[in-house]
């Protein structure tokens, strides 16, 4: 087990590049399961969930293979092996072996996803596709058991809009027979790169990106090269980084329209931004803000960047509120910060942030992934060594994070927990 240690107070400057998009990576990869030749992926960023992905698609017969960010998987070996625990359990994501399997199997066997505790994150909608669409849905000893003679087409309204539940549906529909419609569906950039993987591979979506995706199923589904869009979230990560410390940052690697709630946020609090084709230039930013955010599906403003953006917030002039309506508890992150000085105070779902003040290092605890983020910006803007616990979730969504901050002049680096630190995090 690692931390991060950062001695803050250095000014970035320079260009920092983003990755492939997590949250695309992890359904592209089970999507391949419902083709009868090899898919390459190109461009996957080098992250923990890629290599568990990579891990469960070979458990069930896959032959994986990578090179430089690009993967290459012939799934015509592949079987309906159950999946009941094991790394299943590292993400949450792997949810998305239930639709791949499903779709190809007509069977599965997955546990009961992980990944970052954010308070309650049912998967009902996902289960009410699947039936929709003629399995039988079972929870069998903390597994989930999914079971279908034939998938058909059927119209299929989510009450609650849903990035994980629309992908899912679409991966079983996608071999189903005749049509489905899957009504209030999520608009994410990751949909559309799902559903772009999916026609390449043969199938037929219409309306990925909109709130009403339409699905004519087919009986095959065949490989094909598929290059990753650039992760939003990263991306957005770098954008309040830079805000917070930078001197002129370049950001590459970027779908400037993926990220216009966040840098119309920005702007309000005083930040200079520059955006091109493919990538954002952000000034040094003086005299910031307070603004007030509220999380919304997108393209509102994303829950991802929440806790980042709550760290920035404590350099801005007056009260913020900070209100997130997608995760309950995603103010973890909000205790580390007060011991690194921050004024905070959490009410319902909506933080109150207090500024400007200096933050100052100290030894804090990444709980979930955005969170560690968000600890990793307040130790670069904080006076002193900040260290991070908890990096684990962080290598679960950032890529070479500790290289491409240094290499705009942060001074970041990993160290081995001791065995008394091992200890001491686990019976905390």
């Amino acid at each position: 087990m690692d931390k991060l240690k950062i001695a803050g107070g250095y000014p970035l400057k320079g260009t920092i590049k983003v990755s492939g998009a997590k949250n695309s990576a992890v359904a592209l990869i089970p999507a391949t399961i419902l083709a009868e030749s090899p898919v390459t992926i190109e461009g996957l960023p080098d992250i923990s969930d890629v290599e568990t992905l990579k891990a469960l698609l070979e458990e069930i017969g896959g032959t994986v293979t990578t090179h430089d960010g690009d993967m290459t998987v012939d799934p015509r070996h592949m079987i309906s092996m159950p999946l009941p625990n094991g790394r299943v359990k590292k993400l949450r994501a792997s949810y998305y072996l239930m639709g791949a399997m499903l779709g190809r199997f007509k069977k599965a066997v997955i546990g009961l996803p992980g990944g970052c505790y954010l308070g309650p994150r049912p998967i009902d909608q996902h289960i009410k596709g699947f039936e929709a669409l003629g399995a039988k849905i079972t929870n069998e000893q903390g597994a989930i058991y999914l079971r279908a003679d034939e998938l058909h087409g059927a119209r299929i309204y989510l009450d609650v809009v849903s990035v994980g539940a629309t992908i899912n549906i679409m991966l079983a529909a996608v071999r189903a027979k005749g049509k489905t419609i899957i009504e209030n569906a999520a608009k994410e950039p990751e949909i559309i790169d799902v559903a772009t993987l999916l026609n390449n591979m043969g199938a037929k979506i219409k309306g990925a990106g909109t709130d009403i995706i339409r699905i004519e199923g087919v009986d095959h589904l065949n490989g094909c090269r598929h290059t990753i869009i650039p992760d939003r979230i990263e991306a957005g990560t770098y954008m309040i980084l830079a805000a917070a410390v930078g001197e002129g940052v370049t950001i590459d690697n970027v779908i400037p329209h993926h990220l216009e709630s966040l840098t119309a946020k920005l702007r309000e609090m005083g930040v200079p931004i520059d955006a091109g084709d493919e990538q954002m230039f952000i000034g040094k930013a003086e005299g910031l803000k307070a603004v007030d955010i509220k999380t919304l599906v997108y393209p509102g403003f994303p829950t991802d960047l929440q806790q980042p953006f709550t760290t920035l917030l404590t350099r801005a002039e007056g009260s913020s509120v900070v209100t997130d309506t997608i995760y309950s508890a995603r103010f973890k992150h909000i205790d580390e910060l007060r011991r690194m000085n921050a004024d905070i105070k959490v009410e319902g779902r909506s933080a109150i942030v207090n500024g400007p003040v200096s933050l100052q290092g100290a030894k804090v605890k990444a709980t979930d992934l955005r969170a560690g983020a968000a600890l990793v910006i307040a130790g670069l803007m904080a006076e002193g060594i900040t260290e991070v616990t908890g990096v684990e979730h962080i290598d679960r969504g950032y890529s070479c994070l500790v290289e491409k901050l240094n290499g705009l002049g942060a001074t970041i680096w990993r160290e081995n927990l001791s065995q008394s630190e091992i200890e001491h995090l686990e019976s905390s």
